[in-house]
């Protein structure tokens, strides 16, 4: 053992230190805790008042005074009729839970659903004054009742194929783009590469018009063509990201490919995708997701085709006509919901890996 070991081991004082130095570390981790799951409760609050609204029926959303969880008042049948409950101070100085049976200015007759064969309990006081006690219960059968209303099955079939065919072209085409940008020399690269990049500045107002002029000449409005066609043309966003993680990959590897025989798509294939996959669930997710939610598109070009329509679109018309329950509402957006959540809580750590493209040793 060491001098310096054997003097830690004899001096009180050391030891001291090293336990203050602990709790202090475990003070701060405590704090930084805290204060991240702080705000993971406030960033989630939103979603978890639209999980409990959702299985909420339209009196318990209107009642007054009603809890946060999905509940009625509690009631006591008596005498083949219903009688709401109430917390009663009695005499003796206990509350108790009595069911208001009679209803006075003065006084009021309750029953204990305790003992009803003791009769009923004069109690003197304003029943209006009293406190109702609440029981949970949650109204599963919303999803059953919406899932019918929108035809939901329908609905998801459309958006999850339009979500789909849009990532597959989209990952294609860009990672062709992408590939080419980072390993082919060629005249102009980079002025194209740069024109590319400005179309990211360009605002999607400016081309509305003139796209969708163009689509109604060639006869695609009211089909899903314009909305999965130009996935198979790359875009700037994607073609960035993509090029980016490509030049992270040595080109030692692609030189040792092509001394083996392989072409430019054999590298791709074998070489560089693999490498790449972060990336490629990275983009496939973005995609994915802004496909699963994009309203603004349906909208226009599948207007009056109602079989061909996604859940957004669906959601929005569900909306315009049951305005007056937020509950089925909220359970459109649950079920909507679902899938992008699951997708991202299977892909999370890859996702995270995809998007951290730069300073990446390889």
């Amino acid at each position: 053992m060491s001098a310096a070991a054997t003097y830690a081991q004899g001096d009180p004082g050391a030891t001291a230190r090293r336990r203050r130095r602990t709790a202090a570390e475990w003070t701060r981790t405590a704090i930084v805790t805290t204060a991240f799951a702080a705000v993971l409760i406030a960033f989630l609050s939103p979603l978890a008042f639209s999980a409990l609204l959702s299985v909420k029926s339209p009196a318990q959303v209107t009642e007054a005074n009603a809890p946060i969880l999905p509940s009625d008042p509690a009631t006591y049948d008596y005498n083949g009729q219903t009688y709401p409950v109430y917390y009663v101070p009695l005499p003796d100085g206990t509350t108790r839970e009595l069911a208001l049976v009679k209803k006075g200015r003065a006084s009021s007759d309750f029953v204990d659903p305790a003992n009803p064969g003791a009769g009923t309990i004069t109690w003197q006081g304003s029943w209006r004054n009293l406190d109702q006690p609440w029981k949970v219960s949650p109204h599963w059968d919303n999803y059953a009742n919406v899932w019918g209303l929108i035809d939901f099955p329908r609905a998801l079939f459309n958006t999850v194929a339009l979500a789909l065919i849009g990532t597959i072209g989209t990952v294609l085409s860009c990672t062709l783009v992408a590939y080419g940008f980072a390993r082919f020399r060629f005249p102009g690269r980079g002025l194209l590469f740069t024109i590319l990049l400005a179309t990211i500045f360009l605002p999607g107002a400016v081309t509305l018009i003139p796209t969708y002029t163009i689509f109604v000449k060639i006869g695609w409005v009211g089909t899903w063509l314009p909305l999965l066609v130009p996935a198979f043309f790359a875009n700037a966003y994607d073609v960035f990201l993509l090029r980016q993680y490509f030049l992270t990959i040595p080109r030692d590897l692609d030189e040792a490919a092509m001394i083996d025989g392989a072409g430019a798509f054999r590298i791709l294939r074998s070489v560089v995708l693999p490498q790449a996959l972060p990336v490629i669930v990275a983009v496939s997710l973005f995609t994915f997701v802004y496909a699963w939610n994009d309203f603004f598109g349906p909208l226009i070009y599948l207007s009056g085709q109602r079989e061909l329509q996604p859940l957004q679109v669906v959601l929005a018309n569900f909306s315009g006509i049951y305005y007056k329950n937020p509950s089925f509402i909220q359970v459109g957006n649950m079920l909507t919901l679902g899938i992008p959540v699951v997708l991202f809580i299977l892909f999370q750590r890859v996702f995270i890996r995809g998007i951290v493209i730069t300073g990446v040793e390889k």
